[in-house]
């Protein structure tokens, strides 16, 4: 398979941040990173930008990670609090998924993306629960939420067992 080695100008991804120098097949550089701007052949001349991209990278990324720290702190004193549909017994209906968490957080004013809620299973019962949100790549917070019912819970009453037989048909 034929490589292209180039230079990355954006953080790509899987891939790189600006001023890495990577191997890719050539078909996804001519036909995705090229034309995107995303990266620049590596020649001579375009070595040179190593150095300032790498300045740039430095800079970008203590800006994340100091801009996720204060995001971290603001989401620990945050809590969120679900009120669902209930059933007999207190049984939900349907489930909290990361989509739920997400629109909380946006309604609370938060700017995160969807993908950094890791909750691996959809929360189905009542009580307090956490959820990991991952910021950055060394910055992560464990969220706490509440699930509650919106109707009151009212155990399931049982008939009273009788052992005469008024009220059997025979036939």
């Amino acid at each position: 398979m034929a490589t292209h080695e180039i230079l990355l100008i954006k953080p790509v991804e899987n891939l790189g941040g600006e001023g890495d120098q990577v191997k890719v097949r050539a078909g996804y550089a001519r036909n995705f990173l090229l034309p995107r701007g995303m990266a620049l052949p590596l020649t001579k001349s375009n070595r040179k930008q190593v150095e300032a991209l790498k300045k740039r990278r430095a800079a970008r990324e203590t800006e994340e990670l100091a801009g996720a720290q204060a995001l971290a702190q603001k989401l620990e004193k945050t809590g969120l609090a679900f009120a669902v549909k209930t059933g007999d017994g207190g049984k939900m209906f349907g489930a909290i998924t990361a989509p739920d968490i997400h629109e909380k957080l946006v309604a609370a004013g938060f700017t995160i993306d969807r993908k950094k809620i890791h909750l691996f299973t959809p929360v189905k019962t009542l009580g307090k629960h956490t959820v990991k949100v991952k910021l950055h790549p060394e910055v992560t917070v464990e969220l706490s939420f509440d699930v509650v019912s919106e109707n009151p819970i009212v155990a399931p009453v049982e008939a009273p067992k009788t052992d005469d037989k008024k009220g059997e048909y025979r036939r």
